[in-house]
């Protein structure tokens, strides 16, 4: 096993734009609707995930695709089941303009990728392919022809998405 974070590699994620949450402080609840918000089976989540905003989102939605957001996304006391819907329909990534602390902390300790990346609301677009190149630190639209660099990962983080999450780094520093 690597010793250094900076050893693990973390592989590019390439990825169409899903979703453009254009409010800051979005709450990420309204995701699946507070309604909804004690739904554990993940299939239903993820049927009505984004339903008020675009009936069709759960169909249009692609393994690999990417949200991008504004700042402060995960405002409010953010509940799992918004995201364990996203990340079920196959959300990658979420890059925003900065992230409300709490919603950022426990999403990366799930290993689920949150870059933060000043100014990318105008770079992407739904429906461009955006890649996050992680040893460049860059957002590159392709559809575009643009990019922009954002904030690396600190070495702990590194580490918890490159092994997946806080439960698989725990059994690997354990050797189980």
């Amino acid at each position: 096993m690597p010793s250094d974070a900076q050893d693990l590699k973390l592989p590019a994620i390439r990825g169409r734009v899903a979703w453009v949450f254009d409010q800051p402080d979005y709450d990420v609840d309204q995701i699946v609707g507070v309604k909804n918000i004690k739904i554990q089976d993940l299939d239903q989540l993820a049927a009505i995930a984004m339903a008020d905003q675009d009936p069709d989102f759960a169909a249009r939605t692609a393994p690999g695709d990417v949200l991008v957001a504004a700042d402060n996304f995960g405002y409010g006391h953010p509940h799992a089941p918004p995201m364990r819907a996203m990340r079920h329909l196959g959300i990658a990534a979420v890059i925003a303009e900065g992230f409300a602390p709490t919603y950022y902390r426990g999403e990366m300790s799930l290993g689920f990728p949150q870059i933060a990346c000043p100014g990318v609301l105008g770079l992407a677009q739904r429906g461009d392919e955006l890649e996050i190149d992680w040893d460049r630190h860059l957002v590159v639209n392709h559809s575009r022809g643009l990019s922009l660099p954002f904030e690396p990962p600190s070495p702990a983080e590194r580490r918890l998405l490159a092994l997946g999450g806080h439960l698989p780094a725990l059994k690997a520093a354990l050797g189980v």
